[in-house]
């Protein structure tokens, strides 16, 4: 197993995890894997899923806690301020963490533990995953926000993207200096192209064979479906041999339908629903060229792995896509309607010429989680060596530089942190609290999802390696084979048991 030079005790914080699905899920799950076999300490907190409540332990013994937080908006939990923070707290001296890492710049609960980790006196990195504007109001707020908790309590930020950096640095206000650039990756051992005899044929001729394009993804405006639906009906009626598989759901799906249904393309474009993420790969193999017409995105996973998978790809080239495949593989347009039917008409050209295996042993080499973990291991040797002046009339002075009256509010919030956790220290001192037992180091053998030449193929996504997950997502308890649940100390001292 790899040795760290430094070995760090890393909580992870986000209102985005498994069993829900997404990017940010799996960038947290596959990187505090990659961690863990590097030899580090890492934990998860989240918020509970339905019935999916207290302390969970997944493979190679990451530790999740499901803290009982309320969700009101697409899974980002009620803003509570101080109404957790003895709770973490406690996470933190239990589980003797050293470090506090954040992820998604509109998940509440990592903004509210960056502010209490540092009144603990922990070094915090954080993590933005997407792109935000500064025209409306949720955005304007949202970057007051941002600047005053990254530029007064967070010691080190993270991007997916050189796109989303130069975003977060203009909305946060950072130093470029302070940013690192660290993109995503893909396991590409789960997703290779489908080699079996039944396999879909690659056409030599497009315009008189069958080409099938996929769409994968939310069905949100946000992913350009109201491009989409607009593009559709142009493609189907001027390739007659073009069949369109959409995967995914959401609050534009009944825009598609209505498409569908004026253009009387039932029979050439299938829309299938929600997809679940073990059965992604399964999916895009179905088809010949994989689609992509966001609006704006940081780093879009699904492109990396539908080339991983063999196909040709076709995206709007908006936010950090540009990054994220070499020009040759992919076929970037514009993101307007002309734009991305001209795109779609290239890649259909190009499917003759497509080679799939030659193209995932490429995609191998150029994503590795491994990497990942080892680029942002750096950042939190970095941000451990830091000497940054955390006093707190220190972090006053900086949320002050954030602006009059946000910087008024935000200080008054860490003034209260800071004398609640003291109150917490002297009810509950830290002497009082048990320390959790580490998981053996021999059960973190196995390496995490594979990549670069170097991966080992082992079982690396949550359905392959723990059992339970298919009920944690229907709400039920996971109390099977491959889930441990345990007692979780409450701030107040009393052991609650899930």
């Amino acid at each position: 197993m790899a040795t760290a030079a430094r070995q760090h005790r890393v909580v992870m914080v986000s209102d985005f995890f498994y069993p829900n699905f997404g990017g940010v899920e799996n960038h947290i799950y596959q990187l505090s894997q990659c961690l863990i076999h590097q030899g580090h300490k890492v934990v998860v907190v989240t918020h509970a899923y339905g019935d999916c409540l207290g302390v969970r332990y997944l493979t190679n013994g990451l530790k999740v806690y499901y803290l009982p937080r309320l969700p009101f908006y697409q899974q980002s939990s009620f803003p509570s301020l101080l109404g957790w923070a003895r709770l973490l707290r406690a996470i933190c001296m239990r589980e003797r963490a050293t470090l506090l890492h954040g992820h998604q710049a509109f998940s509440t609960l990592a903004l509210e533990a960056c502010i209490h980790a540092s009144s603990l006196g922990l070094k915090v990195v954080f993590t933005d995953h997407s792109l935000f504007g500064f025209a409306d109001a949720g955005s304007i707020l949202l970057n007051k926000v941002l600047k005053a908790v990254l530029g007064a309590d967070v010691h080190g930020v993270i991007c997916v993207s050189h796109t989303s950096k130069e975003n977060t640095v203009l909305r946060a206000c950072l130093p470029p200096a302070a940013v690192a650039v660290i993109p995503n990756a893909v396991d590409t051992s789960q997703f290779t192209p489908d080699l079996s005899m039944g396999a879909l044929p690659w056409p030599r001729d497009p315009e008189a064979e069958e080409v099938v394009l996929v769409v994968l993804c939310r069905l949100v405006y946000r992913k350009g479906i109201d491009l989409l639906s607009l593009v559709l009906p142009a493609v189907c009626e001027r390739h007659p041999h073009v069949r369109v598989l959409v995967g995914g759901d959401g609050p534009k799906r009944q825009l598609l339908e209505k498409v569908i249904a004026d253009h009387g393309l039932q029979s050439r474009v299938l829309l299938e629903g929600a997809v679940p993420h073990e059965r992604a790969r399964d999916f895009m193999v179905r088809g010949h060229v994989f689609v992509n017409a966001s609006l704006t995105e940081a780093f879009c996973m699904a492109l990396v792995e539908a080339a991983a998978a063999g196909l040709v790809v076709v995206s709007t080239a908006v936010g950090g896509v540009p990054e994220v495949l070499p020009p040759d593989m992919i076929v970037l347009t514009d993101p307007s309607a002309e734009g991305l039917l001209e795109g779609i008409e290239r890649a259909i050209q190009r499917v003759p010429h497509q080679r799939p295996l030659e193209q995932h042993l490429r995609v191998r080499q150029m994503y590795d989680w491994n990497d990942v973990a080892c680029r942002t291991a750096a950042v939190y040797d970095r941000v451990a060596a830091s000497c940054r002046d955390d006093s707190v009339p220190a972090r006053l002075g900086r949320y002050l530089a954030a602006g009059r009256w946000v910087g008024a509010l935000f200080g008054v919030v860490a003034l209260m942190s800071v004398l609640l956790l003291r109150l917490a220290q002297w009810w509950q001192p830290a002497s009082a609290i048990d320390v959790a037992p580490d998981w053996p180091a021999r059960h973190s053998q196995a390496t995490c999802g594979g990549g670069g030449g170097g991966g080992t193929g082992a079982p690396n996504n949550m359905q392959e390696a723990t059992p339970d997950v298919q009920r944690m997502r229907s709400g039920k308890q996971a109390a099977g084979k491959g889930a441990v649940q345990e007692g979780w100390q409450a701030p107040g001292g009393t052991a609650k048991r899930v």
